[in-house]
């Protein structure tokens, strides 16, 4: 996952794409599912620049096939704001990920806010 975070930070969409099976899903906020590495990383290129991750905490379950579940917990910085997140990635036993959904821990007042700039 360190990789994902970094190259996501780095704004190198084409890498962070790379870390999803080829039929990974992508779950931000806000939107319906993006599907497919060449899908995820033209999404990536469009929507996350300028977005800094900073994961804090991660747990890990691991399944008897060697599929992980992980769910790590942090904050997002953008341009415009800051707000607490949680990824939850399911990754297969290649630790490719098959899916990660994004989930924004704020208010509701504060997800209307945010949902603006979606």
């Amino acid at each position: 996952m360190i990789e994902y975070f970094q190259s996501l930070n780095a704004g190198d969409s084409q890498q962070t794409a790379q870390h999803f099976a080829a039929y990974g899903e992508l779950h931000p906020p806000f939107q319906g599912a993006i599907v497919g590495v060449e899908a995820i990383q033209a999404y990536l290129e469009a929507e996350a620049q300028g977005l800094t991750c900073f994961p804090e905490q991660a747990t890990v379950q691991t399944a008897g096939d060697g599929c992980q579940l992980v769910q790590v917990r942090g904050h997002v910085k953008t341009p415009y704001f800051s707000v607490p997140v949680t990824w939850t990635f399911n990754l297969n036993a290649q630790a490719q990920i098959e899916r990660v959904e994004i989930r924004l821990l704020a208010s509701p007042e504060q997800l209307l806010e945010l949902q603006q700039f979606s």
